[in-house]
């Protein structure tokens, strides 16, 4: 039954990651239970996700984080749609929503889903300023909210609260599925090493390539697999380069975007988070879910999902041969491999489940 309460979900961001997808799942979730509008930015590569659905929506053209017009334009949304709850996700979105509250004649709450680190004071004029008017900042790990506390002058902070994303439970693959797939990408009896997310620096798809020339030397039969959108192209071209020049052809293939990225999942052997600092690492959950083994970093809030050498591994930020010593360790250890799994499995399906983390979501948006 539908609640009177109108959410507007806002994402303006021009990328397609988790942080975006996430947004366009909480567009979907929340709409049995609320009125729900959503803004995206106009030519978004979200509009895949809205097109052709009952979700109802808008597109805003941004030119910068701080655009009067934009802020006007999202004013008179929340007036015409009667918006009681703004739910912005992108953190360049703030001045945007803020001035777009002030104008609008409704002064709906703004809830923030914080998605990134925070890692410098906002005691400033301007940035006192934003957090002022932002009601609720929810925090994707512990970590982060820490941040914010400290961070944000206590006399603005806004009201925060730990809210983990969740991932939906997988429609699992068959043995014979997997195989054909498997065949699809040629991997031959090779144990298949699985990297999903955004291609650029901070994820740390070079350390995967360093890695490989590692366990190549050693003779192992492996594969990889470098699955998401180039952020920059620049970036994914010194990634191929640095595959060509250490003949990793056979070793390493850069798959691209893909809307069925839990089919490379439950194929993998290992499913890898290598990002220096991932402020959660939805990635990984979802692997998990697949019931599939993962190594990440140890750093940020991989550390809340990953209990070392219990649901999965952790290898030395940064550090491409510590990386490889962990791919090592499961390659020669199948026992190893699906204890991780097996364990990883059982908590991501109870911490990190969609359903219930959306549940919670929907009682902080009733209580506003």
């Amino acid at each position: 039954m539908s609640n009177n309460k109108h959410i507007l979900e806002v994402c303006l961001s021009p990328d397609l990651g988790g942080l975006e997808l996430y947004m366009s799942r909480c567009a979907k979730e929340l709409l049995a239970t609320f009125n729900v509008t959503s803004v995206i930015a106009s030519r978004s590569k979200l509009l895949d996700y809205f097109h052709n659905t009952d979700l109802e929506y808008e597109q805003l053209k941004r030119k910068s984080s701080f655009s009067i017009v934009a802020s006007m334009k999202l004013a008179k949304i929340i007036d015409k749609k009667g918006i009681d709850i703004i739910h912005l996700h992108w953190t360049k979105d703030i001045p945007i929503v803020v001035f777009a509250k002030l104008f609008s004649k409704r002064k709906p709450k703004i809830v923030q889903t914080r998605h990134m680190t925070m890692t410098r004071f906002k005691n400033d004029f301007y940035h006192k300023f934003l957090y002022r008017h932002i009601d609720t900042i929810l925090c994707v790990t512990k970590q982060v909210e820490q941040q914010i506390q400290a961070f944000v002058p206590q006399e603005i902070c806004p009201k925060t609260q730990t809210l983990y994303l969740g991932a939906n439970s997988m429609k699992m693959l068959s043995n014979q599925e997997i195989t054909a797939f498997k065949e699809e990408l040629n991997v031959g009896d090779a144990f298949m090493i699985g990297l999903i997310g955004r291609i650029n620096e901070f994820k740390g798809q070079h350390l995967l390539i360093e890695a490989l020339k590692i366990l190549k030397a050693k003779q192992l039969n492996v594969k990889a697999y470098i699955v998401g959108h180039a952020m920059s192209e620049t970036y994914l071209e010194k990634l191929k380069q640095h595959v060509h020049e250490n003949e990793l052809e056979e070793q390493i293939t850069f798959v691209g975007f893909t809307k069925e990225p839990q089919k490379f999942m439950q194929a993998c052997d290992v499913v890898l988070m290598t990002s220096r600092n991932e402020t959660f690492g939805l990635v990984t959950i979802e692997a998990m879910k697949c019931g599939t083994a993962v190594i990440g970093a140890n750093s940020g809030g991989v550390l809340e999902i990953i209990d070392d050498e219990k649901s999965g591994l952790l290898f030395e930020s940064g550090n491409a041969a510590d990386l490889a010593t962990k791919i090592e360790q499961l390659y020669n250890n199948e026992d190893l491999k699906e204890k991780l799994a097996f364990a990883g499995k059982q908590k991501a399906d109870t911490m990190f489940d969609n359903s219930v983390q959306f549940e919670k979501l929907k009682d902080i948006f009733k209580q506003l």
